[in-house]
């Protein structure tokens, strides 16, 4: 264990791991958080309420797609919606750094406005603190998201079975490269844009067949590599990929050789991984493709046997690669 905070500490890989388990898991320990889904669904008076807490810190505040506003919305909302759950309500919190100006902050809040009605849900408590220059980098936005699961649907990662496909609902590493290219340190031009989008819109049209879907995460902090891997740790299962079925745009996958990174840790904001009974798995890909959200989806591989809770990738070439968790810091404040 570290003695110090890093960077890669916030990246969803193995540093944040150790961190919650090191530090906080000591001291939390309600059954609903330890089970590290992206939101926690609460029994309550007959309903089953799904609550979920964010905060976003992303630099540059305005990128190609969208800007933390779009962000804090969208991704509140996917949290949400992956634990089946019709987002409802929006609570919105700005720590704001001396000395920001008012256009910038009246376009990010243009951005949560519209964004909101977008993905249809209401912004109905909001706070907001001012710090010092030099205390906080212009603006952080924290949110907290509620919303309604109907009976019977659990999309847990602790679900996923031996057999399942795993549907992806598109192309992958889209919001990390959109991010790379408008960093001033950077210096390249592409025409990606970030896949920021609020994911209920499609999980929606999901819902009517939750019954054969077991597992379902949004690719974040860490990429489809670090999801798959929570979701192999979490159900206690292994879990094979295949890379040629995996959705990639060419000018992503260019870049990515270009600057050495891999895209199967890059951040995503639009973008889900769904564990689906093997049976239904090509009804619910067709039912994705049908949604603007996911008419790149794919199935990109199975839960196998093997009881070592690890990711492999069939590669291109025939071979085998283990696919493990993210270590270092690849981009820091993706979200």
């Amino acid at each position: 264990m570290e003695k110090h905070i890093l960077l890669a500490h916030g990246n969803g890989g193995i540093l944040t791991s150790q961190l919650i388990e090191n530090c906080f898991f000591p001291y939390f320990q309600d059954p609903l958080l330890t089970q590290l889904n992206d939101q926690a669904i609460i029994e309550l008076d007959g309903y089953r309420i799904a609550f979920t807490t964010d905060s976003f810190v992303v630099d540059p505040l305005f990128f190609p797609g969208g800007d933390i506003g779009r962000l804090a919305v969208c991704g509140t909302v996917n949290d949400l919606a992956v634990g089946g759950a019709t987002p409802l309500y929006l609570s919105i919190g700005f720590i704001i750094e001396e000395n920001f100006t008012i256009e910038e902050l009246k376009k990010i809040a243009s951005s949560i406005s519209t964004a909101a009605e977008e993905a249809r849900i209401r912004i109905v408590t909001a706070d907001t603190k001012v710090v010092e220059k030099g205390a906080c980098d212009k603006v952080f936005i924290n949110t907290s998201g509620i919303g309604i699961v109907k009976k019977g649907i659990d999309f847990s990662g602790h679900n996923a079975r031996e057999g399942d496909k795993i549907l992806l609902s598109g192309d992958i590493g889209d919001h990390g490269i959109a991010i790379l290219s408008s960093r001033e340190d950077i210096g390249f031009e592409t025409s990606i844009k970030s896949d920021c989008a609020p994911l209920n819109l499609l999980v929606n049209d999901l819902l009517p067949h939750a019954h054969y879907i077991h597992s379902m995460r949004d690719l974040t902090r860490g990429g489809l590599a670090t999801i798959l891997n929570e979701i192999a740790i979490q159900s206690n299962r292994s879990i094979t990929i295949y890379e040629d079925h995996i959705p990639l745009k060419e000018e992503v996958r260019g870049m990515c050789e270009l600057l050495g990174l891999d895209p199967l840790y890059l951040a995503n904001e639009g973008k889900l991984v769904a564990f689906v009974h093997s049976g239904s798995a090509e009804e619910i890909l067709s039912l994705m493709k049908k949604n603007p959200l996911g008419k790149n989806a794919r199935i990109i591989g199975e839960v196998v046997r093997e009881p070592s809770k690890k990711v492999t990738m069939e590669t291109q070439v025939g071979g085998s690669r283990l696919i493990e968790m993210l270590v270092g810091e690849e981009l820091p404040r993706i979200c």
